[in-house]
């Protein structure tokens, strides 16, 4: 038995069925196959009843193949065992539009769509079966990131060209062995964008030390930077190694630095040189 799928407004929206006669089936396809959308119907058993042209490009499977077979076996998506579409329609009534979901495509590649579905009833009302228009998203997911890597570097997102220019640099700032100074008002990001370039160097396997210097008190600003020596003060039990030391094979980030002594400002200087 073969069943053409009309959309009547006068039925909350729902798909009515119409049986076709054998003279008919090539229009029902015909008109299936201009529909840019993907599009197949099943049974009552989820056995694929048609599928269009559309869908044959997207799935990877052709026709032949796909007729017949449970749908679950032609989609292969990830939500057909917990939160099938089509079985929420047709189990439940509720009508899904746009859901976006994975499917495993004939050669195995792992692509996103967007399903709709609805219900078919026959001339008499009764349900016998679903459909469900698919739309491939791969376009559409690829142009995001396109988008999203443009306007990003590392963990930094924007929109300002300024920053964009910034962006530009990076990677050849990254690839340098050049002390960086980043300039910039408290809370403008200036430890993600060391952490950026610390990720995107030759030194991204060995830390990231961010010393606050502001935080640090100044009677213990030289001995917490460059560390000490067992017995060099009263205190001194151990040996303790400075944020330089653990910054070994790393980066090393200084905020606030313009907060220390002069005195110690002069010995970074060295350390830098």
């Amino acid at each position: 038995m073969n069943f053409c799928f009309v959309f009547d407004p006068n039925q909350g929206g729902e798909l009515k069925g119409l049986q076709l006669k054998s003279s008919s089936v090539q229009h029902h396809q015909i008109i299936l196959d201009s529909i840019a959308d993907g599009v197949f119907t099943v049974d009552l058993e989820w056995r694929i009843r048609s599928f269009n042209e559309a869908a044959e490009k997207i799935t990877g499977i052709p026709r032949q193949e796909a007729i017949g077979r449970l749908c679950h076996d032609v989609l292969r998506a990830n939500a057909c065992e917990n939160n099938c579409a089509l079985r929420q329609t047709m189990s439940g009534g509720t009508l899904i539009r746009n859901m976006p979901i994975y499917i495993i495509r004939g050669d195995k590649r792992r692509i996103p769509i967007s399903v709709t579905t609805n219900l078919l009833r026959d001339t008499s009302g009764q349900v016998v079966g679903g459909v469900e228009t698919f739309r491939d998203l791969s376009v559409v997911h690829e142009l995001r990131k396109a988008l999203r890597k443009k306007h990003s570097f590392g963990d930094i997102i924007s929109k300002n060209k300024k920053i964009f220019e910034i962006f530009s640099i990076l990677p050849q700032i990254a690839q340098s062995n050049s002390t960086v100074m980043i300039e910039g008002a408290s809370g403008t990001g200036k430890e993600l964008f060391a952490r950026a370039i610390h990720d995107n160097s030759t030194r991204k396997n060995g830390p990231f030390v961010a010393v606050n210097c502001g935080a640090l008190p100044e009677t213990l600003c030289e001995s917490e930077l460059f560390g000490y020596k067992a017995g060099a003060f009263t205190d001194a039990k151990k040996d303790k190694p400075g944020r330089f030391a653990l910054a070994q094979d790393g980066t090393i980030f200084l905020d606030e630095i313009g907060d220390i002594s002069p005195p110690v400002q002069m010995r970074l200087l060295r350390v830098l040189e």
